[in-house]
């Protein structure tokens, strides 16, 4: 079975089906400090994203964008309102089982690759599987990393790869536990426009070969045309969503909320 095979056969045994939504906000609040100094991040947010859709959130800085994605892969709770994930409320469990919930249903990519420079390709995709104390099937491993092209790099360490292979060995990293949901904050921030189109490749592909459902948080209006739906937010609250909006319509719409 050819890695793709391989990896489709995975997620339909083990990922969510296309009519559920793993991820909900419902009346989404979230304040920090009190009294006087007391800072509305959001001020009343509802949003569904369906199974295998990538989803674009854009705004300008203190928008509230960065807040909403903690929220939603269970990072941070909401002050008011309920955030539901693979169909947990987070607000309701304790901080273990919180922990246990994000290490099984969430993947995340950050701008910086956070690899450890001491390990290989291989151990550094296996990293949070031995930190949780997981097994991983036999041939995973391999099979993921061929899906991101670094199947001839898994024994090389991070610093004898480019910015882009190191980015995608941290996407390799989040798809290895069948995420419910992958978080990618500013994944393309840190790479050159080659590299960056890359990656943006392999999270189209993702979700679109594979049903895997993706949040990215992102400034650039180029990385948000490859999404299904972009939600732009404004004073903590979702000002417009839009589906498979151009480039050119992204932009009119940043111009407008006051990136």
């Amino acid at each position: 079975m050819s890695p793709s095979a391989q990896i489709d056969d995975a997620v339909s045994r083990s990922g969510p089906s296309p009519q559920e939504v793993p991820v909900r906000a419902t009346a989404v609040h979230r304040r920090f400090g009190s009294g006087e100094s007391e800072i509305s991040a959001l001020r009343g947010v509802d949003v569904e994203i369906p199974s295998g859709q990538l989803v674009a959130i854009m705004g300008p800085s203190g928008s509230g964008k960065s807040t909403l994605m903690y929220l939603l892969a269970g990072l941070d709770v909401p002050t008011e309102g309920t955030v539901e994930l693979s169909g947990e409320v987070t607000a309701s469990l304790s901080d273990r089982a919180l922990t246990e919930l994000r290490r099984s249903a969430v993947g995340f990519v950050f701008q910086s690759f956070n690899l450890m420079p001491t390990l290989s390709v291989r151990e550094n995709v296996l990293l949070p599987a031995r930190i949780g104390r997981r097994s991983v099937e036999p041939g995973w491993v391999a099979s993921v990393l061929a899906s991101v092209g670094l199947a001839d790099r898994e024994g090389h360490r991070p610093a004898q790869l480019s910015g882009g292979q190191q980015q995608r060995v941290a996407v390799a990293r989040a798809l290895l536990s069948r995420p419910s949901v992958l978080f990618a904050d500013e994944p393309t921030g840190n790479l050159d426009s080659a590299s960056g189109d890359a990656v943006l490749r392999l999270l189209r592909e993702a979700a679109d070969t594979h049903g895997q459902t993706i949040v990215m948080v992102t400034h650039d209006a180029h990385a948000a045309s490859i999404a299904d739906r972009v939600l732009f937010l404004a004073d903590g609250l979702i000002v417009a969503d839009r589906l498979r909006p151009s480039l050119e319509e992204i932009l009119e719409q940043t111009r407008e909320t006051g990136r």
